[in-house]
């Protein structure tokens, strides 16, 4: 479950309020701009690889370039909310930190480049019945994985990599908030999350992989709905049609712009598809770049009336480690938006045995260890990451 961790004394205990001079909802006429808010989950119609530091001369100019656009771009993100002096202070006050990245014993050594481990979880923190029975998102409390991704932000390209919550991984020892020590075992990966929350799940990555995790970002289902309505939906096409009752998900084949509840379906079906999680993942993996595309276009930067309050709900909803700014998380959305322009590539831990049978477990997932160590050791020491079909 998300955990508000951010210091609101300053203001009475409650939510810290956006700074008027930068509310677009308190202009001279009074007028108080509607929120749009999510329907049905119909869809409605809407209207180069990258270059090597070490290549050619033409590779080393794209990259440049590319890095240069990248930096103008978190400056002016920065810059932007550094208007009107309270604004910076503000959007950082919405940012809910948390203890995650602690240090252990055999901790992988900081690599070459920055590693994101990103999640999505099924939260239902601040979901009325109403909009849990809306969002089909069942009654359960707490919170689970429901999608689980490492980014590699490095100088051979970005490389955002899905790992499936079925997957079949050693867990190792932890001693949880009790003092009770638990000795390492073998699970699926989202029972990392379930017994330990997030800091047993960085450490269970970090085992399995030998990745050092830099950065941890986690969002509910709650945020990602506000976040797309905000932002007025976000285009996507699709390739053929997608109907579950599950999620709640009917959606037609081709381009349409999808709104909160219509997202929040698309990247939670999977019963559609013949397989399953890693299916979508992939729906997941071409969401959240079409979402970091629309959330840095210049159409929602020089926007007040589309930036702040997409600022407010996001960051709101938003839980990161202790180490994790307004830039770092600027950075990680540019990352994102390069990858749905392209640059850099998407892609899913190579899979032997999608079918494993486990000693207690049931059926989960098993890595094909021989390619993912490849790809493991390619985002530690921030080479060009190798390409393999699942």
């Amino acid at each position: 479950m998300l955990t508000v961790m951010s210091d609101t004394s300053q203001w009475g205990g409650g939510e810290p309020p956006l700074p008027p001079e930068l509310n677009p909802r308190n202009g001279t006429s009074g007028a108080k701009r509607p929120r749009r808010t999510s329907g049905t989950a119909t869809g409605a119609p809407a209207g180069p690889t990258l270059g090597s530091r070490n290549g050619n001369g033409n590779g080393q100019r794209k990259w440049s370039r590319k890095r240069k656009i990248r930096l103008t771009a978190t400056v002016l993100v920065v810059g932007l909310l550094a208007v009107g002096g309270g604004s910076y202070a503000w959007a950082s006050s919405k940012l809910n930190k948390t203890n995650v990245l602690a240090d252990y014993a055999g901790r992988p050594p900081v690599g070459k480049g920055t590693n994101w481990l990103i999640l999505g979880s099924d939260s239902r923190q601040g979901l009325s019945t109403t909009d849990q029975q809306r969002l089909h998102t069942g009654y359960d409390t707490g919170a689970r994985t429901d999608s689980m991704m490492v980014l590699h932000i490095g100088s051979n390209g970005d490389t955002l990599m899905s790992i499936p919550r079925d997957s079949y991984v050693t867990i190792p020892a932890w001693t949880d908030s009790k003092g009770v020590q638990h000795h390492e075992s073998r699970h699926k990966i989202n029972a990392a999350f379930a017994m330990g929350d997030g800091p047993l799940l960085v450490k269970t990555v970090e085992y399995n992989t030998g990745i050092h995790i830099d950065h941890y970002a986690e969002i509910g289902f709650s945020g990602f709905v506000n976040v797309v309505d905000d932002l007025g939906g976000v285009d996507m096409c699709l390739d053929h049609a997608i109907v579950d009752k599950d999620s709640g998900a009917n959606l037609k084949a081709g381009c349409q712009t999808l709104n909160g509840t219509q997202a929040l379906a698309f990247v939670r079906e999977r019963h559609q598809e013949a397989t399953q999680d890693i299916a979508r993942m992939q729906h997941q993996q071409q969401f959240l770049n079409a979402l970091a595309h629309k959330a840095t276009s210049m159409g929602t930067i020089l926007n007040p009336f589309t930036l702040y309050p997409t600022l407010d709900s996001g960051l709101s909803m938003l839980q990161v480690d202790n180490n994790t700014g307004l830039t770092d998380l600027a950075s990680m959305f540019l990352a994102m938006k390069d990858l749905k322009s392209g640059n850099g590539k998407t892609m899913t831990v190579p899979i032997a045995d999608a079918n494993y049978q486990t000693p207690a477990d049931g059926v989960a997932l098993k890595w094909n260890m021989s390619e993912a160590q490849q790809v493991f050791d390619a985002f530690k020491n921030d080479t060009k990451v190798p390409s393999f079909s699942n």
